[in-house]
């Protein structure tokens, strides 16, 4: 059921994965496995994103909406934010890989830098190799680099991830966000969010 979207050969040495195939390899060390979270756990309102790395307009929402969304409610404490992948190919799967490898701490960090970066990776020619510099400068050698991406545990995690997000909230692109059990797709501007969140917190 999970194997057919991502097909084989999107990079070198990728495989799509099945539901019934059995994990070769178990998530290796260090690898952070839980929800990616921005925010306080006491956070009133919760926004899940569901975001895929090779979306341009994933890319423009952390980069131009997400500092102002963080100042005006994420670090005042009234809203938590859960990064959920949504990869729509399979260079957008390993760069999800990549965030994830790099550990709790790196996770956002590694995250913005991709986005940031993402023009320059996404159309790489050799995306492997692009990602191999990113996680350089997330301080990953290349055979963590390479560790990574042979990890099938986190590749079937990623890929479930996507599944549970088509099938609990009819997410069908990117970037995505479930807030008040309502789905908002597309571009969202701060304005935007500021007409759903307020009416949502406590003091409104």
């Amino acid at each position: 059921m999970l194997a057919g979207w991502l097909a084989i050969g999107v990079l070198g040495g990728f495989s799509s994965v099945s539901a019934e195939e059995p994990v070769a390899t178990p998530a290796a060390s260090g690898v952070f496995t839980g929800e990616i979270v921005l925010g306080k756990a006491e956070a009133p309102v919760t926004i899940i994103e569901y975001a895929s790395m090779t979306c341009p307009h994933c890319a423009a929402f952390h980069n131009n909406v997400l500092p102002a969304l963080k100042e005006k409610y994420i670090d005042t404490g009234k809203v938590k934010l859960f990064f959920r992948e949504f990869p729509l190919d399979g260079v957008a799967l390993r760069a999800s890989m990549l965030a994830r490898c790099g550990g709790e701490a790196k996770a956002h960090p590694l995250i913005d830098i991709l986005f940031k970066q993402q023009a320059i990776w996404a159309t790489s020619e050799d995306p492997l190799s692009a990602l191999a510099r990113v996680a350089r400068l997330g301080g990953m050698g290349q055979a963590a680099f390479d560790s990574c991406m042979a990890d099938e545990a986190l590749m079937k995690q990623l890929v479930q991830s996507r599944q549970d997000g088509s099938e609990k909230y009819d997410i069908k692109g990117t970037p995505s966000f479930i807030i008040d059990g309502k789905t908002h797709d597309g571009d969202m501007d701060i304005e935007d969010f500021d007409k759903i969140l307020q009416p949502l917190l406590p003091d409104a």
